[in-house]
């Protein structure tokens, strides 16, 4: 298992150099698809927890447009790619996370490939949210709207080939054969990872 020791330790301290007493705190974990995101925010979100610092995970994919809504704009096969969001309800939710409100924020099932809405609350004295998402720092409207609401701001950037190979493996855990898996990955998550690199503002970190 890869030791995120080093990075846990890295995000740990710029999160306390960048708290606030009294003010909730955002920080944007940022990657293509299958750069490790979710497992790295997870830690992050262990270590301040242990550290009486509460915090929470946001997933950007609890804004994954219905599928229905993408069979009738055409868009399904592109599932991920940044047209295929709620952009703007993503916007106005990080606004309201920033004000410190509590907020009811959705969640992606991807055993089911929905979004369920108002799956999880964000308390009003929530410490810091911690949110993982393709776009959170992507030079294209509304996206470019998040970046100044960022506290600290992270990205993790594999080289393509090794997303590549994670991709895929991610498709074959779902039960696709390894052709499908292939198809899928190089058809549509290839392309979303390289609009994400080519479109990607500054991070205060780099992993």
């Amino acid at each position: 298992m890869l030791d995120l020791t080093p990075q846990i330790n890295r995000l740990a301290e710029a999160v306390d150099a960048a708290r606030i007493e009294g003010q909730r705190l955002l920080v944007a974990i940022v990657g293509a698809p299958a750069s490790g995101k979710s497992t790295l925010s997870e830690e992050l979100a262990r270590r301040l927890n242990a550290q009486k610092h509460p915090a929470q995970v946001v997933p950007m994919d609890g804004f994954h447009l219905d599928n229905r809504v993408l069979e009738a704009r055409g868009l399904l096969p592109r599932k991920g790619a940044p047209e295929t969001f709620d952009a703007a309800g993503f916007v106005h939710m990080i606004r309201r996370l920033k004000a410190g409100e509590e907020v009811a924020v959705p969640v992606f099932d991807r055993a089911r490939d929905i979004a369920i809405a108002g799956a999880v609350i964000i308390p009003a004295d929530l410490e810091v949210v911690i949110v993982e998402g393709n776009y959170l720092l992507f030079d294209e409207a509304p996206w470019s709207d998040l970046a100044p609401l960022w506290d600290v701001t992270a990205r993790i950037s594999p080289p393509i080939s090794e997303l590549r190979g994670r991709l895929i493996q991610r498709w074959l855990t779902h039960g696709l054969s390894r052709t499908a898996a292939t198809r899928r990955a190089e058809g549509n998550d290839i392309p979303n990872a390289e609009r994400v690199i080519a479109r990607a503002l500054p991070a205060q970190i780099e992993f």
